[in-house]
């Protein structure tokens, strides 16, 4: 093999149309968005499942997705003299935040905004997470060339600090933890749907009880005895390493991504299902980004605009929902789910 690049060939399938009752930002909504979305992965049995909740979406109307939070992490981390010193820094850096976004983090660069850091101290060492609002960026570098441009000023301030790491794993960049599922790391969504008990027997072939019961004994009491982290669910990092690779991201970051929690409930009669997932990282701008399949696939879902990162995340909290409400109704079903894989996947063969 010659040391030119090459590309590996992934099944690429558009699944939906997906119908969005709407998209909530912070700061405003959208509604009545209809679109399809992108999934490459080789567990080709996925398209089929996702497109199956996006039926529903389309059948029940009621998809709403909500963004609660949107900012990049960088811990850095310094050794101080003593446990004093280090709450000396903590107190001077959050005492600081506005100069910093000032003097520092719009010199290095036009699109990241400090928002808030978070302390912890361990001894002598001090822990320092920023967390910075990253545009349509995922934030990754910004975010990094930020940190460590303010430590260098940290350290002007107190000569006397060993400036260890410019990424202590206070962040936490692709690793589970429970820092990120608490505080969040990239974009914080929320995905729910209201699915009529008609809609549950005709379509998914299960009952809202049936959902419920095995969320509780499956997601809920199974991630506790397994040791998940912050973290109940069936399979979040199928649906989001699909998008992801689908639209140039980084795959690696399905590992806090794949941190979020499923709920479900009946209200009057009718199935709530919900995902939350704090840890999207999404982003229109960057690395892979200008790959012509990636860049065509965001341009079809609408999101090379201003706002199309967040976008980004919205749909792929969709996909998350519509993928993990199937295999839910598929595992309440008894041999459901091993039929489906042997008659798309394997074509009835035995192994």
């Amino acid at each position: 093999m010659s040391e030119s690049n090459h590309y590996t060939k992934v099944p690429t399938s558009l699944v939906g149309p997906l119908y969005f009752k709407a998209m909530h930002d912070r700061e405003h909504t959208i509604t009545d968005v209809t679109l399809s979305a992108p999934l490459a992965t080789y567990e080709t049995t996925l398209f089929h499942s996702v497109g199956r909740g996006a039926k529903l979406t389309r059948l029940t109307q009621t998809l709403e997705t909500t963004l609660i939070s949107d900012h990049m992490t960088r811990s850095v981390l310094f050794e101080c003299r003593d446990a004093l010193e280090a709450l000396r820094v903590s107190d001077y850096v959050k005492q600081h935040i506005d100069e910093f976004q000032t003097q520092i983090v719009s010199k290095h660069s036009k699109y990241a905004k400090l928002k808030k850091v978070d302390t912890h101290i361990i001894a002598n060492l001090v822990y320092l997470r920023f967390a910075y609002e990253t545009g349509n960026a995922s934030g990754h570098n910004m975010s990094t060339f930020a940190s460590d441009a303010i430590a260098v000023h940290i350290n002007d301030i107190f000569p006397q600090l060993n400036y260890i790491s410019v990424s202590g794993n206070f962040c936490i960049d692709k690793k589970t933890s429970s820092v990120n599922a608490i505080l969040g790391r990239g974009k914080h969504m929320v995905a729910s749907m209201r699915i009529s008990r008609a809609l549950c027997e005709s379509t998914l072939r299960t009952t809202p009880e049936k959902i419920v019961d095995l969320n509780l004994k499956k997601n809920m009491i199974g991630s506790i005895i397994s040791g998940g982290v912050q973290t109940a669910n069936a399979h979040f990092a199928n649906m989001l390493l699909a998008f992801y690779i689908a639209t140039g991201q980084d795959g690696a970051n399905i590992v806090e991504g794949s941190q979020g929690i499923t709920h479900a409930y009946i209200d009057h009669d009718d199935l709530i299902f919900t995902v939350t997932l704090p840890n999207i990282i999404v982003g229109t701008v960057g690395h892979g980004k200008d790959v012509s399949d990636a860049n065509l696939a965001m341009q079809a879902m609408g999101c090379t605009g201003s706002d199309g990162a967040s976008r980004m995340a919205h749909i792929a909290a969709a996909l998350v929902l519509c993928g993990e409400l199937s295999l839910m109704s598929a595992l309440s079903n008894p041999h459901e789910l091993t039929r489906a894989h042997q008659s798309i996947e394997r074509k009835g063969e035995i192994e």
